[in-house]
């Protein structure tokens, strides 16, 4: 009986540290899924917060970058100059930093068109200039090498006979033609005279008989 007593006590004691144990392990949370849970939403909210800094720092170097544009264009176009002083330095608006910068490339574009049809007007006139430098060249050549064409050149007396010969025949039919009474009989004459004595021919077969007077002179 006495051993009988013993172990009933110590199976009651056995039972109540199982019962004991079981009771306290179902009161303990599960600390393996609230950890996980833990671990997981910070880890959301910091990429979340990555990537909300990233596109926050993405956008101010944009706009950096349009400030900085605009920000050259006005110190490099001349027309945005600020020109009213009773704003200080107050930077002009992006509109119309545009319109003026619009405005001075046009500008450009004319004066380029106008430089370029300069440029090739003095191109022309160098072609030009370098023709007359060929031909000139070429005369010189040839006088230095007909060293004799000197010696059949006509004097200057024979000259002034053949040009006395031709205004002496021109004034006789002027003299003959134009009444010299008053300017306006002049001035109707001497037209009608022109037409019919001056005509191309006539001057010809003019000159074609002074040289013929002068034969002997040449």
């Amino acid at each position: 009986p006495a051993l009988f007593m013993e172990n009933a006590r110590k199976g009651s004691i056995v039972s109540r540290a199982n019962s004991i144990g079981s009771t306290s392990a179902s009161s303990v949370p599960n600390t393996d899924d609230e950890d996980s849970d833990y671990h997981q939403e910070p880890y959301e909210e910091l990429y979340k917060d990555r990537r909300r800094r990233a596109h926050t720092q993405a956008e101010q170097k944009r706009r950096d970058a349009i400030k900085k544009g605009y920000d050259d264009l006005q110190a490099i176009v001349p027309t945005c100059e600020q020109q009213d002083f009773s704003i200080g330095s107050q930077k002009l608006s992006k509109a119309i930093v545009l319109q003026k910068t619009i405005d001075y490339i046009q500008f450009l574009h004319k004066e380029k068109k106008k430089q370029e049809e300069e440029v090739s007007t003095l191109r022309k006139d160098v072609m030009a200039l370098k023709i007359m430098k060929v031909n000139y060249e070429q005369i010189v050549k040839a006088h230095q090498d007909n060293v004799n064409e000197g010696k059949d050149q006509v004097s200057d007396e024979v000259k002034f006979n053949v040009f006395q010969g031709i205004m002496d025949s021109l004034f006789q039919s002027f003299n003959a033609s134009i009444s010299v009474t008053s300017f306006q009989e002049l001035s109707a004459c001497v037209f009608s005279w022109i037409e019919e004595h001056c005509k191309p021919q006539t001057l010809r077969d003019i000159v074609i008989g002074v040289l013929h007077q002068l034969k002997s002179q040449l």
